[in-house]
């Protein structure tokens, strides 16, 4: 089965965060084998870089501001591209204060949702929906409509 990993910094402490989440998860449960690693908040984004590094399997997807900024589609077209060659796909999430320049430096690729700046939390919930949503795109489904 198709794996997926989410790499993110600390926890979510919101209830209605983690609700969202866990829903996105569970539907993305008939596509991949979806697990969540959680590494804890540090002093230095270097000791947090250090830390998520060692969660990465696969290829390592950044979600970083100045990161390549994609329609739904073009989002579903690049997993389906990565996961059609047998790839594991890794998303890091930093902490409210970014991530390690070295992390961002290995990462096979950088993505933005958006200029403006979200809660690392909240983050957690838009790529868990537009995950869900770029493997409905990629069977087809009337979700995305």
């Amino acid at each position: 089965m198709i794996k997926i990993r989410f790499a993110v910094v600390g926890k979510i402490k919101e209830s209605f965060y983690r609700e969202a989440v866990a829903e996105y998860l569970k539907r993305l449960s008939r596509f991949a084998e979806v697990s969540v690693v959680e590494v804890a908040e540090c002093r230095t984004l270097e000791e947090e870089g250090i830390l998520l590094q060692r969660q990465i399997r696969g290829s390592a997807f950044v979600l970083a501001i100045e990161g390549q900024k994609l329609s739904s589609e073009a989002f579903a077209k690049k997993i389906k591209s990565y996961l059609d060659r047998g790839r594991e796909i890794t998303f890091v999430i930093g902490s409210s204060y970014g991530l390690a320049p070295s992390v961002k430096a290995s990462a096979d690729e950088s993505i933005s949702f958006s200029d403006m700046t979200f809660p690392h939390q909240l983050m957690r919930v838009i790529l868990a929906e537009q995950l869900y949503r770029a493997f409905m795109i990629n069977t087809g489904s009337e979700y995305h409509k």
